[in-house]
């Protein structure tokens, strides 16, 4: 019986497709990615971009959705796709500079962030990643001011006091980087104490022993 209602199923589901419009696809795609139901989303994602090749939101949900899969190269592909679209699409440019953080291309993802923030200057996630990828090639001033932009954007951003006491202790200003993990424990950031245990603390103790 399982042999006859397996293609009787796919049957029904191409109708199903067919019956839809690229944009409804779409939006199908966004509700299954949401879910975490990640092959059907890209299963209604491709079928939106097969219906129109001109649909930026598709490849840019598609791309999205192959990161789930871990395929960097197709997912970078997608993100191509939906800026060649669309160059104002101020979250590709922030997706693909991510995928490039992910590959150690910090040089790239930068400039991909910077198009971001080019677009969208108060985008604070940008401003994160970006501040990650120079501590990656050590620009640390450059990387605590990102950091410091944040927290003129929320003041709350526990991330932002978090990675900006790391990088004021990386780049030798210990006693800036250690208020900046308290405040960041302050705000609910726990494992932030575990850092001024191991990196402040002992510091303090040999400078005044």
């Amino acid at each position: 019986m399982k042999y006859i209602i397996l293609p009787i199923l796919i049957a029904f589901s191409i109708n199903a497709f067919a019956q839809k419009s690229s944009e409804q696809l779409v939006a199908d795609g966004k509700n299954f990615l949401e879910a975490k139901e990640f092959k059907l989303a890209l299963l209604n994602f491709t079928q939106a971009v097969e219906k129109d090749k001109n649909n930026e939101l598709a490849y840019f949900y598609r791309g999205i959705t192959k990161k789930e899969f871990d395929d960097k190269h197709g997912a970078m592909k997608d993100f191509n796709m939906a800026l060649d679209l669309d160059e104002t699409m101020v979250s590709a440019y922030f997706y693909r500079g991510s995928i490039k953080y992910d590959l150690q291309d910090y040089y790239g993802a930068i400039s991909d962030y910077n198009k971001a923030l080019e677009l969208d200057g108060s985008y604070t996630d940008a401003l994160y990643k970006r501040g990650m990828a120079k501590q990656q090639l050590e620009a640390y001033s450059d990387a605590i001011n990102d950091c410091t932009e944040i927290i003129k954007i929320n003041p709350k951003s526990v991330d932002a006091y978090y990675l900006r006491g790391i990088l004021r202790i990386e780049h030798g200003q210990l006693e800036e980087g250690c208020l900046d993990l308290s405040k960041a424990g302050e705000l609910g950031d726990i494992s932030a104490y575990d850092v001024i245990r191991e990196k402040c603390n002992q510091r303090c103790l040999t400078v005044n022993p």
